[in-house]
């Protein structure tokens, strides 16, 4: 699992940074969150394949979030295989996607498959066989949405244990990766002692919001929180005249939720370095690192 920050500026780009957008790369999925002007951009020079982008997540509708996908989606429109995306939403997705795609003179070559979310509490909104995605409504001037990406839990065959009991490679290892126990040249084989549980990793992403419960729900427990710092903590009225984050209400909301990881991001254009918002939030949560472009988190 590999995550890419594609902008870590607020509304505004500057030299150094642009707008919304990172990537994670799961398997053989490609998860863009949010998509800012200049997105498809920042993916060539961090060596990301466009069409390894298999679903997008939206959290709001304002341009500094959205302005990039009529780009991305246009681009894939020219690769040879058929591409298909799904693209996830708060309330009018549907219908702010039909006035982007009306905006120009365009022909959709791809097929997008567009999906209104509405998760006034965390809920679950997808799964497959390797991870769940959660979503959770924050408290923006316009509707929001937070995600969560949760791995599911992975069963790792011991191999010394197998070694130690004559146990070769074979089909039989198949029941005991799904959690069941065998018999094997006569001897019961329990999968608790020939299994390894891999506790699945949790990712939450949390954008333009005021500190609010459900952000805390939603993070609970995660390996790393993704979220905006627009403000260090003394424009608290402005982060509230805007309805955003300080570095306070961010590291606040990591404290409580029990994450691992807080990464801050989306900051004002206003700051030439992030070491005010750092030490800022570092007085109430301790393992904490303000993103930069192109920065790599391998988890």
């Amino acid at each position: 699992m590999q995550i890419i920050f594609l902008g870590t500026s607020g509304m505004v780009p500057t030299k150094e940074r642009n707008v919304a957008g990172v990537f994670l790369s799961y398997k053989d999925d490609g998860i863009l969150f949010d998509c800012g002007e200049g997105t498809q951009r920042q993916m060539n020079i961090a060596g990301i394949k466009r069409n390894a982008v298999t679903k997008i997540l939206i959290s709001h509708w304002h341009g500094d979030h959205v302005a990039g996908i009529i780009g991305l989606i246009q681009t894939l429109g020219n690769e040879k295989d058929e591409i298909n995306i799904e693209l996830y939403g708060p309330k009018d997705t549907k219908k702010y996607m039909d006035h982007i795609l009306q905006s120009c003179i365009f022909e959709l070559k791809i097929n997008v498959k567009i999906i209104e979310v509405e998760a006034e509490k965390p809920k679950k909104f997808f799964e497959n066989e390797y991870f769940i995605l959660e979503a959770a409504e924050m408290d923006h001037s316009v509707p929001c949405l937070g995600f969560s990406f949760i791995e599911k839990d992975r069963r790792n065959i011991n191999k010394n244990f197998l070694m130690k009991n004559g146990i070769p490679e074979g089909p039989h290892l198949k029941k005991l990766s799904a959690g069941e126990d065998i018999v094997f040249n006569g001897k019961n084989i329990l999968a608790k002692d020939a299994v390894k549980v891999v506790p699945g990793r949790k990712i939450t992403y949390v954008m333009d919001t005021l500190y609010c419960s459900n952000a805390i729900e939603l993070a609970s427990n995660a390996d790393l929180l993704i979220c905006e710092s627009v403000y260090s903590s003394n424009l608290q009225d402005k982060a509230e005249e805007y309805m955003h984050m300080t570095s306070k209400s961010a590291a606040m909301i990591a404290n409580q939720a029990g994450v691992k990881q807080l990464v801050l991001t989306h900051f004002s254009q206003r700051y030439k370095n992030t070491q005010e918002i750092e030490e800022d939030a570092r007085m109430y949560f301790d393992n904490v690192l303000c993103a930069v472009d192109f920065m790599k988190i391998d988890l």
